[in-house]
This record gives C-alpha cells, sequence and structure tokens, in this order.
C-alpha cells in the first residue's frame, strides 16, 4: 500500500491509455511523456503498461507499508528516501515504513514513480489512466489528495536495474521538435509555414494534458482558419484564427474544427510535454519516411536504456 501524505498540485494514476474511445469522445489519456513511463516500469520489472503516477512541477511524499521496489523518471525531481538523497533512473529497493519525497522539478515538467507490481486501480473502459475532464479512471477520476492510500499489485523481488546515462533525456534549453507538415498546411500562406518552421515559440502557462498553448510568430491562414470538424491525432498543431499554434497532447478533444499546420512526430511528443512555460520550441519539417526513421529510431534508444546491474 502507498499513502499519500503530501500529493503534490497534480498527481494521478496513469498507464499506456485508454485505446479505442476517441470516437465516443472519450481521450485516450495516459503519459504526457512515454519514454519516461515506460522506462519507469522496466525498471521495477513491470510490463510497460503497468499504472504508475505522473506528477506534475511539484512530485508527493508518501510512505509503504511492506518491502518493494521503485523507480522515478522523467522530470529532474530531487528524490529522496527518509531524508537521504537517492538515484532517479535506477531501480531503488523500498522497506516497510519508509517515506518517499520528490521535490520541484529543476528542469522538465512532469516525473513517474513506477513501483513493482503497479498501481491497483479498478479498470475503466479498459484503462487505470485518469482523464481528469472526465471524472474517468485513477482514483475516482481526479488528482490525488492527502490521505489517499493505492493498492500495489502483488510481485516478486525486483532486480536491481538502471539506465545509460547517455539514454536519459536533457530536458534543459530550446527543444528542436520535429513536424510532417499537414494535412491542412494548404490552408496557410508560405509566409505563415515559414514562420511556424522560423520559430522560435514560447510555451504559455495556460498548456495542460489536453494542449500546449504556444505563443511566437503568427502562422497565417491563406483561407481562413474555420474547416468542417474532423479526427484530431496526438501531436496536431491546431492553429485558430489569432495564428498562435496548439499542440495537443495526450487528453486531447476527439474533433475540432481549426486547421492544423502539422503533426509533431511521436517520438518528440513527450519533449513537448516535459517543456515548461516560458520555454521554447523550434519546429523542423521532415518527410514521412524521416519520422517512420525517427520512430525506430527512438525505439531502439528505448529498447536498450535499461540494463540489469551486474555485482
Amino acid at each position: 500500500m502507498i499513502r499519500i501524505l503530501d500529493p503534490g498540485p497534480q498527481t494521478t494514476v496513469q498507464d499506456l491509455g485508454r485505446t479505442g474511445q476517441m470516437r465516443y469522445g472519450i481521450p485516450p489519456s495516459g503519459p504526457m511523456d512515454r519514454f519516461a513511463f515506460v522506462v519507469a516500469n522496466r525498471l521495477v520489472g513491470n510490463a510497460d503498461g503497468a499504472a504508475a503516477l505522473e506528477c506534475t512541477l511539484v512530485g508527493p511524499r508518501f510512505d509503504v507499508d511492506a518491502p518493494g521496489a521503485m523507480a522515478v523518471t522523467g522530470a529532474d525531481m530531487p528524490l529522496t528516501v527518509n531524508g537521504e538523497e537517492a538515484l532517479r533512473w535506477a531501480t531503488i529497493a523500498l522497506k516497510a515504513g519508509d517515506v518517499v519525497k520528490l521535490g520541484p522539478a529543476r528542469t522538465g515538467v512532469r516525473s513517474y514513480i513506477a513501483v513493482a507490481g503497479g498501481v491497483d486501480v479498478p479498470l475503466v473502459l479498459g484503462s487505470r489512466a485518469t482523464y481528469i475532464r472526465g471524472r474517468l479512471g485513477g482514483v475516482e477520476g481526479r488528482a490525488l489528495r492527502k490521505g489517499d492510500a493505492l493498492r500495489v499489485v502483488p510481485s516478486g523481488v525486483a532486480r536491481p536495474r538502471r539506465v545509460e546515462r547517455r539514454a536519459i533525456p536533457d530536458y534543459a534549453g530550446e527543444s528542436a521538435i520535429r513536424v510532417v507538415l499537414g494535412p491542412q498546411a494548404d490552408r496557410f500562406t508560405d509566409a505563415g509555414i515559414r514562420a511556424l518552421l522560423g520559430g522560435p515559440y514560447e510555451v504559455l502557462p495556460q498548456s495542460d494534458r489536453m494542449g500546449a498553448r504556444l505563443r511566437g510568430s503568427r502562422v497565417e491562414h491563406a483561407r481562413g482558419h474555420d474547416i468542417i470538424s474532423d479526427g484530431i491525432a496526438l501531436g496536431s498543431i491546431q492553429v485558430p484564427g489569432d495564428g498562435q499554434p496548439i499542440v495537443l497532447l495526450v487528453d486531447r478533444q476527439s474533433t475540432g474544427g481549426y486547421t492544423k499546420v502539422a503533426t509533431v512526430c511521436s517520438c518528440d511528443v513527450g519533449r513537448v510535454g516535459q517543456a515548461r512555460p516560458g520555454q521554447s520550441l523550434r519546429f523542423q519539417a521532415v518527410g514521412v519516411t524521416e519520422a517512420h526513421r525517427l520512430l525506430r529510431e527512438s525505439d531502439a534508444v528505448l529498447e536498450a536504456a535499461v540494463r540489469e546491474e551486474t555485482a
């Protein structure tokens, strides 16, 4: 059992998402940074989709009532166990009564806490992921509160593992985000496309799990910003009438009637989710073939990221 002593501003239970429900207007939810989430689970020997905690800007403080193991990845939040600094991106053994605390993020936005066995909350439409706007999944469809107690699925002993240093993302500085132009790139002027790819664009404080709102050079429309509503993919860059892009993320709406100038490559969506308010992004256009190559490259990094510790 995990007992929440201080939840932080927004800590939720997530798994890899609620698939097959967009047709009913229900987004997949799941982790904003899939790479960090999956790595956390692999560090404790879980399946990739086991439920874990996503923490935003400041992590929680909690204790455990039995021995186990955990791992913390993602944003650079200082991590302590019983007041002693602990290693992130590695397996950590826990004893009954241990108190874990994650402090304010120094870089990045979201950290992930995986526990061996996974967090045990009820399935809702086939997933444990929390969708706060719809009050679905997780713990009563909401962020965690002080006093919440989370069951952990029983598991065997987690072998000690760590992440290769070169595989740990750097969330500081300006992120280069690769995009494929379209599906409505023809609804923008050449100057508008050049503006998007010229950047930079500042991440605004109004950003959330639904979308990253950006501010920068106006992305000019050629024939108006409204279209007949169509489906929205993860990473779609929607441009309303003010010409300021919005990157749509895991809690996005299922359809929308604003033109979409480009789509973020899936391997870069996590970097958008880790960009802090005030941080800058730059967009770089690639073709579909290059986007597929980047995805294969990202998958290879993930497969090689976690290594078992040797005696």
